[in-house]
């Protein structure tokens, strides 16, 4: 087995690639390093190309004979996507194109695809599942629905065989503390919950609006650990062997935490005070996105070993406490 990671030394496909080296896989790692880190790979081979640059595709996939591509490539904030939608568009779903453009001039029939909570928008039941209606709120999730369409279409077309694999929040770090979350600037609540610890009440947490429709007037999500999203792409490819087609499956917990809930599990993992103050509300985000997860434990025999919101944190602070917190580069 040959695998392309691209999006491989971000966040999720660093983990993704450090999971596929642990079984022996060979792995490719392409990347842009935008936003994502070089040093995160370690000593796997890493290209260095945009997949909105095709001559640079092309150069990567006849450097090897690749049998699966798994894409995390994205722009994915979603303020920043209400603000920018055509960056999103052009990132997002141009550059999705051209790697399917790609791999099919080059004979790659396999993908495993990151998509996201935000292709189903506001929730219209108290659990998510893969037949929830999709109306994301915006251009993140309609750019990633869009690729999920044309997923769809490629698979009835030319036989490209894909599964689609839509998280809801990921979250922590590797357990032994190698990699974890860094970005700059860092937009996900549980890194920043631990910063402001951290800044010792000199950068206080932002809790983006506290009169949503739920129980204590913030929003509530449902956090899935970046290793248990790995153990479901690597449970996908064999998936894809048995079912031909597009696939898709919602990956979260089941559990939905309310952004308070999350500063209080930081406080009991800490021992110490997060200092926080109200800030109006984000465009573009839903009040509640929480999983239901049935179908991955059914048809992809998905089992996540980190269940419980203390434990997915516990990582977290280990890596944003290491004294070599960072993305580990010279």
């Amino acid at each position: 087995m040959n695998i392309l990671v691209c999006g491989g030394a971000g966040y999720i496909g660093s983990h993704m690639v450090r999971w596929l080296r642990a079984r022996d896989v060979d792995v490719t790692a392409l990347d842009n390093l935008s936003t994502g880190h070089r040093a995160a790979v370690g000593d796997c081979r890493l290209i260095e190309a945009d997949l909105l640059d095709p001559t640079a595709l092309d150069r990567a996939f006849a450097s090897d004979r690749f049998d699966t591509v798994m894409h995390f490539c994205a722009c994915s904030l979603v303020g920043e996507s209400v603000l920018k939608p055509l960056d999103y568009y052009q990132n997002n779903v141009v550059g999705t194109l051209n790697l399917l453009q790609a791999m099919g001039r080059h004979g790659v029939a396999r993908l495993v695809f990151s998509s996201t909570a935000a292709v189903f928008g506001n929730p219209v039941t108290e659990r998510i599942d893969e037949s929830h209606p999709k109306a994301p709120i915006n251009p993140y999730g309609a750019s990633k629905l869009m690729v999920e369409r044309i997923l769809q279409d490629a698979a009835a077309a030319s036989g490209l065989r894909s599964v689609t694999l839509r998280y809801f929040n990921a979250a922590g770090a590797s357990p032994d503390g190698a990699i974890g979350e860094a970005h700059d600037p860092e937009t996900h609540l549980i890194p920043n919950v631990i910063a402001a610890v951290r800044a010792g009440g000199n950068a206080p947490l932002r809790i983006f609006g506290d009169d949503w429709p739920t129980p204590d007037g913030t929003c509530v999500r449902d956090y899935v650990h970046v290793d248990d999203l790995a153990q479901a792409h690597w449970q996908a490819l064999t998936y894809m062997d048995r079912h031909p087609g597009a696939h898709a499956f919602n990956l979260g917990n089941g559990c939905g935490f309310s952004v308070k809930e999350v500063v209080q599990a930081v406080e009991r993992v800490s021992g110490q005070v997060v200092p926080f103050e109200v800030a109006p509300r984000r465009a573009g985000d839903p009040a509640v996105l929480v999983a239901a997860s049935d179908r991955a434990r059914a048809e992809l025999g998905w089992r996540p070993a980190y269940t419980q919101l203390d434990d997915i944190i516990a990582t977290a602070w280990c890596w944003h406490c290491d004294p070599g917190f960072g993305p580990r580069e010279a």
